[in-house]
């Protein structure tokens, strides 16, 4: 407990007083970072927690991001938008649940997938609302009492105290008998029902949730890069989101932070290898999935299994000895 409270201290103060000292595109990235991880902490919480398959997470940041753009374009205010497109995801998200309740595995994946491919070819085809394959531009950023947040640094802290907020949200749900609940459904959902969980609730509730995280992580965003367009929301994107959250440890509450940061950073670093840094990248996620199946966070368990097996084994041998 102690080791992940420093852990976690030691994260805040370099998210805090790292930043003023890079460029803007450093403090761009790590902008692109935070809001990443808000949307895979909604992921996680519908993959990780609950143990449902949804590969259709980018199209809730595309509802969240278009809602925010177009209500703005309207004229209405970046914090009537961004409610508003979060309601919408949650909303759909419960509909979304509704398979969830009929097929599991792969066909509800196949089942989010077609969802995503159904909102991306809206956001590309109906260009009267959505601007098409044009996008939309021009989009500002909020103010926050009377305070404008177009400095790079600015929006920064302003996308960290969301991502704060809502971690502690999640991890406040994750440690009340709604997490409990979660969890159950994810390992048994058969002994979950037979302790009195509702099973068909808590499913719904998943997807709902995780999609809320996504529509205001698709809020941010489009006030991040002032322009929006259908492409960063295909099913490519919820591909890479899905892997985000399996690289950092699908289940671990810390897993959207380092799997967000393998598929945001890692990319950059990457980039001195000119044209072939994609399938380096891919290379090297295969490489780390099949090292480590349950996550990066995974290690410091697989570590501490060794140990105890060694221990077991030493204990063993040992008593061998004494019998002889």
């Amino acid at each position: 407990m102690k080791r992940n409270l420093l852990f976690g201290l030691g994260g805040l103060v370099l998210l805090l007083f790292v930043p003023p000292f890079l460029k803007n595109y450093g403090i761009y990235l790590f902008t692109y970072w935070a809001i990443f991880v808000i949307a895979n902490m909604g992921l996680n919480l519908t993959v990780g927690y609950a143990g449902q398959k949804s590969l259709g997470h980018a199209a809730f940041m595309g509802i969240g991001a278009y809602t925010v753009a177009i209500m703005m374009k309207a004229g209405f205010s970046f914090w009537i938008g961004l409610p508003v497109g979060a309601l919408g995801c949650f909303v759909i998200g419960l509909g979304l649940g509704f398979p969830a309740l009929r097929v599991q595995s792969v066909y509800l994946g196949f089942a989010t997938l077609g969802f995503n491919t159904l909102v991306w070819l809206f956001l590309r085809n109906e260009a009267w609302l959505t601007g098409g394959t044009f996008g939309i531009n021009g989009i500002d950023r909020p103010r926050i009492f009377g305070l404008g947040l177009d400095g790079n640094l600015r929006y920064y802290y302003f996308v960290l105290a969301f991502a704060l907020v809502f971690g502690f949200l999640l991890w406040r749900l994750l440690h009340s008998p709604w997490g409990k609940a979660f969890t159950a459904l994810r390992d048994n959902p058969i002994r979950a029902e037979s302790l009195g969980v509702n099973i068909q609730a808590y499913t719904l509730l998943s997807f709902a949730i995780g999609a809320m995280y996504a529509g205001i992580a698709g809020g941010l965003l489009a006030s991040l890069v002032q322009f929006i367009e259908p492409l960063p929301f295909a099913v490519g994107a919820s591909i890479m989101m899905y892997l985000m959250v399996v690289v950092g440890g699908s289940g671990y509450f810390l897993g959207p932070l380092l799997g967000s940061a393998v598929g945001v950073v890692l990319p950059e670093w990457l980039r001195f290898v000119q044209g072939w840094y994609l399938f380096v990248f891919g290379i090297a996620v295969v490489l780390l999935m099949l090292w480590l199946p349950d996550g990066l966070l995974s290690i410091p368990d697989r570590l501490r299994a060794r140990g105890h097996s060694r221990a077991v084994n030493a204990r063993a041998n040992a008593g061998k000895k004494l019998d002889a």
